[in-house]
Order: C-alpha cells, then sequence, then structure tokens
C-alpha cells in the first residue's frame, strides 16, 4: 500500500505535513502499523525540513519554546500544564529562567532536544 506522503520542497509541502502530523497528536499511532508508518516518515521529513530551514541552533530556549507554541500545535496552556501555568507565563515572559527538571519534563514531552533548552539566555529582569 502506498502511503499518503510526499517530499517537502517549500512551505506549503511543511504546512501540509505539520496538519497531517498534528492528527497523530491526541491519539498517536501503534509503531509498525500503517498510520503508526506514515507518522515517523512524515516526523522525519518535517525534522529534515525543519533543520535545513529554520536555524535554531542560535535560538535561545525561550524562542525554541515560542516556536513549539506557534508551529508545533503546541499552546502556553499545555506548557503550564507541564510546569506550572505560572511558570510557563513567568518563563515565556523572559521573568524566571528554566531548571533541569523543567527542561527535561518539556524535552520528554514534546520531543525537543534538551541542548535546545540548555543554553543560557537573557531574563526581562532581575530573578530574585
Amino acid at each position: 500500500m502506498m502511503m499518503d506522503v510526499r517530499p517537502l520542497h517549500n512551505e506549503q509541502d511543511y504546512d501540509w505535513a505539520i496538519n497531517e502530523v498534528t492528527r497523530y497528536f491526541e491519539n498517536q499511532p501503534d509503531p509498525g502499523t500503517a498510520d503508526g508508518d506514515r507518522f515517523e516518515v512524515l516526523s522525519t521529513l518535517i525534522r529534515e525540513y525543519e533543520d535545513a530551514h529554520f536555524e535554531m541552533s542560535h535560538a535561545d530556549p525561550v524562542e525554541v519554546l515560542e516556536f513549539a507554541i506557534e508551529s508545533m500545535g503546541r499552546s502556553q496552556a499545555a506548557l503550564g500544564d507541564l510546569i506550572g501555568r505560572n511558570r510557563a507565563s513567568e518563563i515565556l515572559n523572559r521573568i524566571r529562567p528554566l531548571t533541569l527538571d523543567m527542561i527535561r519534563t518539556i524535552s520528554a514531552e514534546w520531543n525537543i532536544p534538551v541542548e535546545l533548552l540548555t543554553p543560557q539566555y537573557e531574563l526581562a529582569k532581575a530573578y530574585a
């Protein structure tokens, strides 16, 4: 059976793939099934496209989280569910720094590489 998958050549292809993969977030398919294989292939294509077209290596951790919220179907509320609502707001507003436990949790739950969340970054005001 042929999977409905295609190379990602441009922003429209990328948006299509993101929309396709987002369907699986609520109900992730089992590995090895047709849907599981499609999810894995689409995720790989998206990761390759992002690596080639989005320079995340110079982004600070707050920008990485903002990108996840804007482009990966995540939300500030979902971040709040992971690390605490007030903490999520304080981190996105650069009031509070990420802790190692927060970084580990976000990395595991959102599949964001730890190394994108660990660089030092500027806070809006001194954190007491």
